[in-house]
């Protein structure tokens, strides 16, 4: 089953590989970030590896819809840029794109929407998400 998250940001704010990876790091999940990130150039499949093996998933950037429902224009504060990932269903891959939206929601004022339960993620949320992801591996 597919799985998609939207994360709101400022563009300004949306970081470099490095930056981003070492969030990430702090998180404790072994989640490397492949050097084909680049915001706003990549878009469609990004490599990632979860304790070696593949765990990459698709993300691409854009700016944010002017037709918004009203609920989530308020929620998202004014942030330009949106941030779509998805993978397909490889708990590697989600536990890889849960990083990412921990990361960028701790250190660089994101917001995490899931469409399809039409709901903001806490840091919180996203956390305990991405430990029992990690616990499903085994």
């Amino acid at each position: 089953m597919a799985r998609n998250q939207t994360i709101y940001m400022n563009r300004k704010d949306v970081p470099a590989r490095a930056d981003l990876q070492k969030a990430m790091d702090q998180l404790g999940f072994k989640v490397t970030l492949d050097h084909a990130y680049a915001p706003f150039k990549i878009s469609g499949y990004l490599p990632c590896t979860l304790d070696g093996e593949d765990a990459g998933f698709n993300i691409r950037f854009e700016e944010v819809a002017s037709n918004l429902p009203p609920a989530l224009a308020s929620g998202i504060d004014g942030r330009d840029t949106a941030i779509g990932l998805s993978c397909a269903g490889d708990p590697r891959e989600e536990l890889a794109a849960l990083t990412v939206c921990a990361a960028l929601v701790k250190q660089f004022s994101a917001i995490v929407h899931e469409p399809d339960k039409d709901k903001l993620l806490s840091f919180d949320q996203l956390m305990t998400k991405a430990k029992n992801t990690q616990a499903s591996l085994g």
